[in-house]
């Protein structure tokens, strides 16, 4: 999956993992057993070398579709925090069971925007970070989808998973958040509609029209899209941190990513496109 075996120096310690509903959901609505048990197998052995993760996870929407039989994503936001809510627990639920397996404990973490816009809440999550991850525990986050509304004045939503994945990634001060997609990395135009889109290795610079050129959402059981992974990047970037934008059908390409592989893109402000961290 390389690009004529060029490598990527990497040495990144302390990582944050967003894998989208795409990955964890088929296209059928029926959880992705195979995928999420990939997943915690790959995260537990970069525990097990020394590493520090954290997984952003998106899903809760998707996965309580498929519990309850839905397969029209419900248009209203009081619908969709129902769903959600039954989601959200079916999904903590099978990453306790998959983690279990490897002896790696996960502990669930459900943010609201206004959390983090208070210095001493915004001060509370950090600490509950950074204890976690001293307790060998890989925290898995995503948005608390039940309460968390964008309307006037009272805005508790991040947007989507891949702003919360990029604000964890600051409040952590990770070295590399991985965004794994259904898609390869960015590209010139749109792959799907395009057959000359080609895919770019590495991003420096994330200007206007760079931006401008993404769009559209991700699938029915998700709200993402490549312009939301965009913005993301934008936000690691102005932070002086590094992204990659990858493929998470198989979630083993995470191994690929930390082993020097040239897979997806890179987005980072260090010109020689080298991913640092802590050694």
């Amino acid at each position: 999956m390389g690009n004529g075996g060029l490598m990527r120096e990497i040495t990144a310690k302390r990582i944050v993992v967003k894998i989208g509903t795409s990955s964890l959901v088929k296209a059928d609505g029926a959880v992705n057993l195979a995928s999420i048990e990939r997943l915690a197998k790959v995260l537990c052995n970069l525990k097990n070398n020394g590493k520090e993760v954290v997984l952003v996870s998106s899903g809760a929407i998707g996965v309580g579709m498929g519990k309850l039989n839905i397969t029209k994503r419900p248009a209203s936001i009081a619908q969709q925090q129902a769903v959600a809510a039954v989601g959200q627990g079916e999904l903590i639920g099978l990453y306790e069971r998959q983690f279990a397996q490897y002896g790696i404990s996960v502990a669930q973490l459900l943010l609201t925007r206004d959390v983090l816009l208070y210095p001493q809440s915004n001060h509370n999550v950090h600490n509950a970070f950074d204890e976690l991850l001293k307790m060998n525990v890989i925290p898995v986050v995503n948005e608390n989808d039940t309460v968390s509304v964008d309307e006037l004045d009272h805005m508790t939503k991040f947007g989507d998973n891949d702003q919360l994945s990029a604000i964890v990634a600051k409040i952590i001060d990770a070295d590399l958040l991985i965004m794994l997609s259904d898609i390869n990395g960015f590209y010139t135009d749109n792959p799907t509609k395009n057959p000359n889109a080609k895919l770019i290795r590495t991003v420096n610079n994330l200007n206007p029209q760079i931006l401008g050129a993404a769009g559209g959402h991700g699938t029915q059981f998700g709200t993402g899209g490549m312009v939301t992974k965009l913005k993301a990047a934008k936000r690691i970037m102005e932070n002086n941190q590094q992204m990659i934008l990858a493929n998470g059908k198989n979630p083993q390409i995470i191994d690929q990513i930390l082993q020097g592989e040239d897979v997806g893109t890179l987005f980072t402000s260090v010109s020689e496109g080298k991913v640092m961290g802590m050694q």
